[in-house]
């Protein structure tokens, strides 16, 4: 998987923090109740939507290859911290002319979209400080 270099920079305005990727510009920022502007997503809504967009995605294009009537695909995400960690509950909604086993096989490739398996996968951050 060929991913673009992110970069996320953020200037005096808390917390309003701009995304590049070289071609697209987007923005994350904090509630208000957290001292943000409310003007852009949270970052963990930024995560749960990266997992949401990368299902529908590879539904469509399963289903797609197939020749299967999916008409849409609706993926409602949330996430809780618990004790033992943290848990994304993820709900798929499916439309079209499909039966059981179709049904049973796009949930089947749900969760081995890229996303899914890199959020379910061991995850290692290798961080470094440079000067600005």
């Amino acid at each position: 998987m060929s991913v673009p270099v992110v970069t996320a920079s953020i200037g005096e305005t808390d917390f309003r923090t701009r995304l590049d990727d070289g071609t697209h510009t987007w923005f994350a920022d904090e509630p208000a109740s957290l001292g943000g502007a409310d003007s852009a997503p949270q970052p963990a809504a930024l995560l749960l939507a990266s997992l949401g967009a990368c299902t529908s995605i590879t539904l469509r294009m399963y289903a797609k290859r197939k020749g299967w009537a999916l008409e849409s695909v609706n993926v409602e995400l949330s996430m809780k911290s618990t004790a033992e960690g943290t848990i994304i509950d993820r709900r798929i909604a499916v439309a079209g002319s499909l039966d059981g086993e179709q049904r049973e096989r796009l949930l089947q490739i749900a969760n081995a979209c890229p996303m899914h398996k890199v959020l379910s996968g061991a995850i290692r951050i290798d961080s470094g400080l440079a000067d600005a």
